[in-house]
């Protein structure tokens, strides 16, 4: 074994059934221990690089910093919850809150997705038990709970699981796809990408091959058919995967794993969760769980040293020991996608040009813009990769204008595969795209505009021009879709004019036109209940033209089945711009707290309300003042808000029946503040 990897012993409890001797149809179980090496974990120097490409990494237990016994501690917990049939939550065991903020755990996010990251409240944010199902191949959007969110190439979004007790490969270990979190499918006009999770085979959902038991008692199949992965379900996962036509990509189930565990992957990586393959009589002794939580950035990323410096020789790195691709298949429409990404995360900057590239004459660049502007036109899904490549090849050219000209042509293509690809060119291009971006919110075309907004906050500087551009969308457009971009747009831009200083000035304006738009925008019932069918089927209607999920109302009366995908991303933004302390609100201050208040008072929609909670609590816990936390001196009138909100913010919590700890914890909130609270439910 390399000694680069992280790989140490456990145990694999395998399951024979034999017959008895002289008795008739009787069966016994004969167990065995079979000592087996764990999954590769991901070396600490190599976090970002192999994050940026294959978009999944593990974290073993000994690096998270914790004392393991806690991992036993959740897991007996959590097991007498689940056969008591009771809900698992955060609060519920605590002892979870302190895995989300174990030192590993906190420095990994810290390096991918930024210091003070976040927490999506009131989602999955619980325990998961694999079992006899298998889920089809979809992505995962922070949306949450299907909603529609955009996905960012940038890593903004990302997905944090955690397994409390040893996961074997026959337990139902996740199931994911590496290196497939660039490249997707058309959604806008593609009902069944309609709600939030991506699919690679739709018609599996379709067929109901989704609700037929893969094992467990119910299951039909030959007992050594499910064993030896030969089952109609898993040739069909396996072709699904193989029948995208994308480089690198092949299943991987997430196993063996040791207890206390830590996958991190990113929210557009395809997964699904895998049926177990042992005795079904064994389930409920030994469960397999595990935790997931959604993450987002709330600040730039910043330079660390610690992590390679230069270019990356993608194809010397051979085969990747987690997964087993071999890196040197791997083509430039590739590479170049992660040469950015690795960069960007280390940076926040767009890298310099390729070296291929600037060793072009004038008459050789032109003639490759106009190669990789006709690649960028092919047509398939299988060609996803061609496209995104094409552009990311266009953005590292050497010239700016050159590469602006033909992505911005491309951004009004009437196919919207095109249209994405020449968005992802253009926010790597970086601020030289911005007038480009800035034209594209005034088209009369919604999914132009949408792209235009999108576009802006992933890369373009906060701006008067920028700023009257994205607001006028947030509070003119008619289209649901446009004014949710343009309200997450909004924290992006204020994120990053907090990390390098330009345009921080405006950012109370960001704030102003949040509250606007909280003041405005209404809840719906969500669309499942109001069209009474699965989310997987809903359509958009006069009324909305984007999925914003189903609706959870917690069981409590407090709480409606309503969802908005406004106000949920102008919340998701308030979280964001909170997280750079008071200071930066500016004169803006008092009305965001009042309205933050105010929605987590009244508001009937809970993502609302624990997006609310995680707002004002930032406010509250995470400024300093200094550099250490990127958060503006705050002073005045601003440090007497901060001082009544820090007097109040319990008080605040108390108005809900349940509160969001996982992100209220992460957001500063001390535990021992739990024991002042009774939840609901």
């Amino acid at each position: 074994m390399p000694s680069d990897l992280y790989a140490t012993q456990t145990s694999l409890i395998t399951v024979h059934r034999v017959s008895l001797p002289g008795r008739t149809g009787k069966t016994a179980l004969i167990v065995a221990t079979k000592t087996y090496a764990s999954l590769p974990y991901t070396e600490p120097d190599h976090l970002v690089r192999d994050f940026a490409s294959r978009g999944i990494i593990a974290l073993p237990p000994e690096s998270l910093g914790i004392p393991e016994e806690i991992h036993q501690r959740i897991y007996t917990l959590e097991k007498q919850a689940y056969l008591a049939r009771e809900s698992v939550t955060p609060g519920g065991i605590p002892e979870v809150l302190e895995v989300i903020n174990a030192p590993g755990v906190v420095d990994a996010c810290n390096r991918i997705v930024g210091r003070n990251w976040a927490i999506v409240p009131f989602t999955h944010n619980a325990s998961f038990a694999s079992g006899a199902r298998d889920q089809h191949w979809h992505k995962d959007d922070n949306g949450p709970y299907n909603g529609r969110k955009q996905r960012h190439h940038q890593a903004v979004q990302i997905e944090m699981l955690y397994y409390p007790q040893d996961v074997t490969e026959v337990m139902g270990p996740t199931a994911t796809v590496p290196y497939s979190h660039y490249w997707t499918y058309n959604h806008e006009e593609n009902h069944d990408n309609f709600a939030g999770a991506d699919h690679l085979d739709f018609e599996y959902q379709i067929s109901g091959m989704e609700g037929v038991p893969v094992s467990g008692p119910d299951s039909e199949y030959d007992w050594e058919d499910v064993v030896h992965r030969r089952t109609a379900h898993d040739i069909r996962m396996r072709e699904a995967v193989v029948n995208t036509g994308w480089p690198l990509v092949k299943p991987l189930e997430a196993a063996p794993l040791r207890a206390g565990s830590v996958l991190l992957y990113s929210h557009n990586t395809f997964h699904r969760g895998n049926h177990r393959r042992d005795d079904w009589r064994l389930w409920d002794d030994h469960p397999r769980f595990m935790w997931r939580f959604w993450i987002y950035r709330t600040t730039e990323p910043d330079s660390d040293d610690r992590d390679e410096n230069g270019e990356i020789a993608w194809h010397e790195i051979g085969v990747d020991p987690l997964t087993g691709v071999d890196l040197r298949d791997a083509n430039n429409d590739t590479t170049v996608v992660w040469r950015y990404h690795n960069h960007w995360m280390r940076t926040g900057r767009t890298p310099p040009p390729r070296s291929e590239a600037r060793a072009l004459p004038p008459a050789g660049r032109e003639a490759e813009a106009g190669e990789l502007a006709e690649q960028m036109d092919v047509m398939g899904d299988e060609a996803e990769p061609l496209r995104i490549g094409a552009a990311y090849r266009l953005a590292s050219i050497g010239n700016d204008a050159l590469a602006v000209k033909h992505l911005g042509t491309a951004l009004y293509s009437h196919r919207e595969s095109v249209r994405r690809a020449a968005t992802y060119g253009l926010i790597a291009v970086g601020k030289q795209a911005t007038e480009t971006f800035v034209e594209a919110t005034k088209s009369p075309v919604k999914w132009v505009r949408k792209a235009g907004a999108y576009g802006l906050g992933d890369c373009a500087p906060l701006t008067d021009e920028v700023m009257a551009a994205v607001t006028s969308l947030l509070d003119h457009d008619p289209s649901v879709y446009v004014r949710a971009v343009a309200a997450g747009t909004l924290g992006c831009l204020g994120r990053r004019a907090a990390g390098t200083g330009v345009g921080q000035s405006l950012v109370p304006r960001c704030f102003e036109a949040l509250v606007r738009s909280l003041e405005r925008e209404e809840n719906r019932l969500s669309m499942d209940l109001a069209q009474q069918r699965s989310i997987k089927f809903v359509r958009p209607t006069d009324a909305c033209d984007v999925c914003e999920g189903n609706g959870v109302d917690m069981g409590l009366e407090r709480f409606d089945p309503v969802r908005s995908a406004v106000r949920e991303n102008a919340l998701w933004s308030m979280v964001i711009l909170c997280s750079h302390g008071a200071g930066l609100a500016g004169d803006a201050l008092d009305a965001t707290i009042d309205a933050l208040a105010e929605v987590v008072r009244s508001d009937r929609n809970v993502i609302c309300v624990g997006f609310a909670m995680d707002a004002l609590n930032r406010l509250a816990n995470l400024e300093t003042g200094g550099p250490e936390t990127g958060g503006a001196n705050t002073g005045g009138s601003s440090a007497a808000s901060l001082d009544r909100l820090r007097a109040d913010l319990l008080d605040i919590l108390g108005e809900s029946p349940i509160r969001c700890w996982e992100a209220l914890v992460r957001g500063g909130l001390s535990t021992e503040y739990l024991s002042t609270f009774t939840e609901a439910g």
